[in-house]
């Protein structure tokens, strides 16, 4: 009998049977996918960490309040030698110095001290020009236009300079969304020195054109007969999204969306609420859209989306070969002769 019951006993002791070689196969299955669940998840919490750590410095690149250098040797902004040579030698900059710009100040409504500039025109007008200038500039910026206007066109001049930019206080750079607020305040400001007949225009460039854009869709007085936007941009997320692909060959998804959100955050408001197109739906003052042909950092394409979306009566010139914000000086003469038409056509 025992040497019958051998080799069973044998193969009971030394070999597994189909059913436990299923279960230790299942184990092995449950304990891979474990691992491999573990390692997903590791990979994605990496992830998140790299697109965490890549947004706050999105942020402190673009909109902190700091100085930026990575424009430097940004070849989008290369302009001629021209239209350099006038804006860093221009007769306009001594022209500006020795006017006697009243220096105003209004508290924004999150607490801010906002600086001011205005200069009476040399006859008596009702006639006044609000000017918001471009990213990292200052009221100073816009002298060249100012010169114009007040020298030539015989208008007042309210030039600021906005949330986060030379004498204004703020931490953090607006691109236009809160400046909107502050300029609705300029207008108020503006009427209550200079009585309720005052017809202002809202003249920008650059980040200051997608301001002056962005405050034509809120509540205006009638006292705004018209606004010029020269290069302006139609999102905050646009803007960046074309610049992420064109300096770092990045795609948005994920790093701009939760920049956005860090800008929540930080700033209070976020990328794709900062919306000149949003606003210019809304828009009752006429428009007059400029932009340069030639733009790579702001591309001429954003104006002509503007437009075709305008509520109000508006207006598109492009010039070719102008790059970023040069239209002025590139174009000159025909630039005033449209800006004075325009301007005849909807300044009582």
């Amino acid at each position: 009998m025992l040497r019958n019951t051998t080799p069973f006993l044998v193969s009971s002791l030394y070999y597994p049977s189909i059913m436990e070689l299923e279960r230790y196969e299942g184990e092995g299955d449950t304990v891979i996918r474990k691992k491999g669940v573990k390692f997903g998840l590791g990979i994605l919490i990496i992830l998140l960490l790299i697109d965490i750590v890549a947004s706050f410095y999105f942020y402190d690149l673009a909109i902190k309040r700091d100085v930026k250098e990575f424009l430097t040797g940004n070849k989008d902004l290369e302009v001629s030698a021209q239209a350099m040579d006038e804006f860093l030698k221009g007769d306009w900059r001594s022209w500006y110095r020795e006017q006697p710009f009243e220096r105003w100040e209004i508290e924004s409504s999150d607490g801010l001290k906002l600086q001011g500039y205005f200069l009476e025109a040399k006859e008596q007008t009702d006639k006044t020009v609000l000017f918001a200038h471009g990213y990292l500039g200052d009221g100073q910026d816009m002298g060249m236009y100012a010169q114009h206007y007040h020298e030539e066109l015989g208008y007042n001049v309210l030039t600021v300079d906005l949330r986060g930019h030379e004498k204004s206080e703020g931490d953090y750079i607006g691109f236009g969304w809160h400046d909107r607020l502050d300029m609705v305040q300029w207008i108020d400001t503006l009427l209550d020195k200079k009585g309720q007949d005052t017809e202002i225009v809202m003249h920008g460039i650059s980040m200051g054109a997608a301001t002056v854009l962005m405050t034509s869709g809120e509540e205006l007085p009638d006292n705004i007969k018209a606004i010029v936007a020269d290069s302006p941009y139609t999102s905050v997320y646009e803007l960046f999204e074309y610049q992420m692909d064109r300096m770092y060959h990045l795609p948005d998804v994920p790093v701009l969306p939760t920049t956005s959100l860090v800008t929540k955050w930080k700033a209070g408001y976020s990328l794709t609420e900062a919306s000149a197109l949003d606003q210019v739906k809304k828009a009752e003052a006429p428009i007059l859209y400029i932009h340069g042909n030639g733009d790579t950092f702001v591309p001429t394409a954003m104006s002509k989306e503007l437009y075709e979306n305008t509520k109000s009566e508006a207006e598109l010139v492009t010039y070719d070969g102008a790059n970023h914000g040069e239209s002025f000086v590139s174009h000159r003469e025909d630039y005033e002769a449209k800006l004075e038409e325009f301007l005849k056509k909807y300044m009582d």
